[in-house]
């Protein structure tokens, strides 16, 4: 993709909260800073991706850029509209679906959703009726668009609210997690959709904690933890920054000490637990050359009676670029379970 004028300006956005706790017997209040001087450009025509595990602060940045939040400091130009003086205008160049089945009024039918929506942007009642039914061939909504939304299943209500996303027909795309409710047969035919929609010229800023979803879609990502970018590229530039020999994945029933003697090894960067389901454990290791330590790695899983079903290095993720840089997996449930050494390098 050719790199056109940026049409999405971010200059120094931090936005910090401010929370009471408990402490004995009496509030105290907590600063959090869910985003810390983020600046980048978006390019007109482009799929980007905000990428990081939940709570890195994907969500809050993008409810700063469609004037959801107002930043604590910083600003940001979308459009060519500031986001602070021209609030209406910016309003009107973006699509969003930021909150997916939240988003919607469940006691009406989907298509009366779509009808209100359509009447917020004043698109007048001829067009918004074809819209809408453009929209219900579009996205296979006709087995339910009739039906209140209270009657919906979970993957329904996205797909509506992605419907929602696009009845102004913007030039700009806001997408927070979209799949994430959907089954895979509705997850593939959004992400053909979001294809052919940036084909037609809209730009797409697209959240996820999905490294493959994002290396499929994106030209290209900013990885985003503690309210930070800590990379930012194509996603074949991130991945290049990791040598193709310095991935090992292990799944089996692995003992804590196995882990931890492992992270020990010379020549392992970092070790961290990827998924933790049924009792067995996959284990992601960032080491300088896997060939070298992968006998090592094997002698201490076999000393630490560790039961193996799968060792392999592994091709390079965008998953593993975030693991580098802090010693942490992307999962959700997964806790970090031993220090890296040199994270980051």
């Amino acid at each position: 993709m050719t790199m056109s004028e940026p049409i999405i300006a971010i200059e120094n956005i931090s936005k910090t909260f401010t929370s009471k706790e408990r402490g004995k017997g009496r509030k105290r209040k907590k600063k959090v800073e869910a985003l810390k001087d983020v600046s980048l450009e978006i390019f007109d025509g482009e799929v980007f991706g905000l990428l990081g595990p939940n709570g890195a602060g994907k969500t809050t940045l993008i409810k700063c850029l469609t004037t959801l939040l107002l930043p604590t400091s910083g600003t940001a130009w979308i459009n060519g509209f500031n986001l602070q003086k021209e609030e209406n205008k910016v309003r009107a160049s973006i699509g969003c679906m930021l909150m997916g089945e939240r988003g919607l009024y469940w006691k009406l039918t989907g298509r009366e959703n779509l009808d209100y929506f359509g009447a917020l942007y004043y698109i007048p009642k001829n067009v918004r009726r074809e819209r809408i039914d453009y929209l219900v061939d579009l996205l296979e909504l006709s087995d339910f668009v009739d039906r209140t939304v209270e009657t919906y299943s979970s993957g329904q209500k996205m797909i509506l609210a992605f419907a929602k996303s696009l009845i102004n027909d913007a030039p700009i795309l806001f997408l927070d997690e979209p799949t994430v409710t959907m089954d895979v047969h509705a997850a593939r035919n959004l992400r053909s959709i979001v294809r052919s929609l940036n084909k037609e010229g809209h730009t797409i800023i697209y959240t996820t904690h999905l490294m493959a979803e994002a290396d499929e879609l994106c030209d290209r990502v900013a990885i985003i933890d503690r309210g930070e970018i800590i990379a930012l590229g194509p996603p074949s530039e991130l991945k290049s920054s990791i040598p193709q020999e310095s991935v090992v994945d292990v799944e089996g029933v692995i003992p804590e000490s196995a882990r931890n003697r492992i992270v020990e090894i010379p020549g392992i960067r970092t070790a961290v637990v990827k998924d933790e389901t049924n009792g067995k454990t996959m284990l992601g290791i960032i080491c300088d050359n896997s060939r070298r330590v992968l006998p090592k790695i094997i002698d201490v899983l076999v000393e630490e009676d560790a039961i193996i079903e799968y060792i392999s290095p592994q091709e390079v993720t965008l998953e593993d670029v975030f693991i580098a840089k802090t010693g942490r997996s992307l999962s959700i449930d997964t806790r970090e379970i031993v220090t890296p050494k040199d994270a980051g390098k």
